[in-house]
């Protein structure tokens, strides 16, 4: 996956904050998503040591010295006040007194940011995260510390599968390439057209969200749903659309409001699965369960993984309809093997 994540993207907003509007759009428009990412390591590294040379900044980027130049040129058109000093002890530092802005990362930031970066090499299979961390570390002082406490593993059983299709919708994201995929759902099998606008972790997995020209609209789409992920050769204009809303409600609305009657020993599972405000304790001392779900397939999967320790009481249609399916799968279970 590009370095240019959504973690180095809210980086990127904290970090380059008084960039003039027209340099911003300048690197936009150019793509430069690594040179931001370059900028980014430089202006850390700078936070973090008094001074540094510019043979050291092209070996630790891989690039040459003419480059960091123009990077350092280009910091200071952003507004920051780097001074380049000449001589046996001199290099590249942040000017003496330029203290609000030595804060945009602290080390608590750093920390935060690694191990997100951390998290991204579990589930990207390249390493490449590893070798950003390397370079935004400053002597690995900051990527091992005794005061860092997360780890967070976004891996899943369908390593070997979803590793692809990220790279792949990353690159569409990136050259903003339309994709057409096959996807598979409750509703049967489609073929859909996709201008992919964002990946997004989200219930324990990944989706990609963007505009379905199928369905003329904004839609979220499970990785794990689809195959013959392709990327084609047709490139698409950003549309006006409404931002992307992590609310965990508004890709998937609640379109069944279910209630039922769980016993005790099920409690564990709904405070893991939806929280404690999802039921009220009764006076025999049964759990009423009430949560909104989007698709009725989500809620009989749900109810049959429960086995006999849950009842089903509304809506009344779809008790009924699980009743009839229940004594189906009863009918067939009743024959011999």
């Amino acid at each position: 996956m590009s370095c240019s994540c959504d973690i180095m993207r809210a980086l990127k907003v904290k970090l380059l904050v008084q960039i003039k509007d027209e340099q911003r759009v300048k690197m936009d428009k150019e793509g430069h998503f690594m040179k931001i990412d370059r900028l980014i390591g430089i202006l850390s590294i700078l936070l973090q040591q008094e001074k540094v040379t510019a043979p050291y900044l092209a070996e630790k980027f891989e690039v040459s010295r003419r480059t960091i130049n123009r990077d350092i040129e280009d910091l200071c058109k952003a507004g920051i006040p780097l001074v380049t000093t000449q001589g046996q002890n001199g290099g590249i530092s942040i000017m003496e007194g330029y203290r609000i802005d030595r804060t945009v990362l602290t080390s608590s930031d750093m920390k935060a940011i690694l191990t997100g970066l951390k998290s991204l090499d579990t589930v990207s299979g390249t390493g490449r995260y590893q070798q950003l961390m390397d370079k935004l570390s400053v002597k690995g002082s900051l990527r091992e510390t005794e005061n860092n406490h997360i780890y967070i593993n976004l891996s899943s059983w369908y390593q070997s599968s979803l590793v692809p299709k990220m790279e792949l919708i990353q690159q569409a994201i990136h050259q903003r390439h339309i994709i057409t995929f096959d996807y598979y759902g409750p509703n049967g099998e489609s073929q859909k057209t996709l201008e992919p606008y964002l990946l997004v972790f989200q219930w324990s997995a990944w989706y990609v969200w963007g505009y379905c020209r199928d369905r003329e609209d904004c839609r979220m789409f499970k990785l794990n749903r689809m195959e013959e992920v392709k990327m084609t050769e047709e490139p698409y204009e950003l549309r006006d659309v409404k931002p992307f809303d992590p609310s965990p409600y508004t890709p998937f609305p609640s379109h069944y409001l279910v209630k039922a009657l769980c016993q005790p020993e099920m409690k564990w599972r709904l405070i893991e699965e939806f929280g404690r405000d999802s039921f009220t304790v009764q006076e025999d001392g049964n759990l009423l369960f009430e949560f909104g779900f989007s698709e009725k397939w989500n809620i009989y999967s749900w109810v049959l993984s429960m086995g006999t320790e849950i009842e089903l009481l509304e809506p009344k249609e779809l008790r009924e309809e699980f009743a009839h399916m229940t004594r189906k799968i009863a009918a067939k279970y009743a024959k011999p093997g």
